[in-house]
């Protein structure tokens, strides 16, 4: 059991520095050997817990996006509030994220111009990534529509209102170099309750 647990902490401190050196060189630019020295082991030993640099890259994805479901599961689940309460609730649950991973979604921006000058098409990577936030996203519409809370309209309309929440919270953060989300929060506060019946 010990093992596992220093497998995973490790794994951890490895993705904290492969962020710095993301942050430092550019996705482009950093190698599997600057992460190697950055976190002061071996190339081999790097191999031992990822492929390439790439794999670490998604890994630390992946672990956002596990965190943002677990959460948001929690609150869908939770029958004491309105479905503009737990809608709200997940958008600002997923803004909190956000803003603690300023330095990963910065490190995602940048991967994701490096794919726009290949042959990539970083839309199709962005949205497979997102397709079960998204899903979660359209269910609690559904479901508020179904209790008669919030307007009949248009789920994937709704669902493109929402994400737009999202995608907006991410430029701020990254482009504008935004501390917090604090305007952008009061906004979607008033667009959701917009929603309701």
């Amino acid at each position: 059991m010990s093992i596992v647990v220093e497998h995973e902490k490790r794994r951890k401190k490895i993705l904290d520095k492969a962020l710095a050196v993301f942050m430092d060189d550019g996705f482009e630019n950093a190698t599997f050997q600057k992460i190697a020295d950055r976190c002061g082991i071996t190339r081999t030993i790097l191999y031992l817990y990822f492929k390439n640099k790439r794999d670490i890259f998604n890994y630390s994805i992946k672990q956002l996006l596990t965190s943002i479901e677990e959460d948001i599961n929690k609150t869908r689940a939770d029958e004491s509030m309105s479905s503009t309460e737990k809608i709200t609730k997940v958008v600002m649950c997923i803004f909190k994220l956000f803003e603690q991973n300023r330095r990963l979604l910065s490190v995602v921006l940048d991967y994701l111009l490096h794919l726009s000058k290949g042959d990539t098409d970083p839309e199709a990577r962005v949205h497979r990534r997102t397709v079960k936030l998204r899903h979660i996203l359209a269910s609690m519409v559904i479901e508020g529509v179904k209790a008669g809370e919030l307007k009949k309209i248009s789920i994937k309309t709704a669902d493109n209102y929402l994400y737009s929440f999202i995608d907006a919270a991410i430029f701020q953060l990254t482009v504008l170099k935004r501390k917090n989300l604090s305007e952008l929060k009061e906004t979607v506060v008033y667009a959701i309750k917009q929603l309701a019946v």
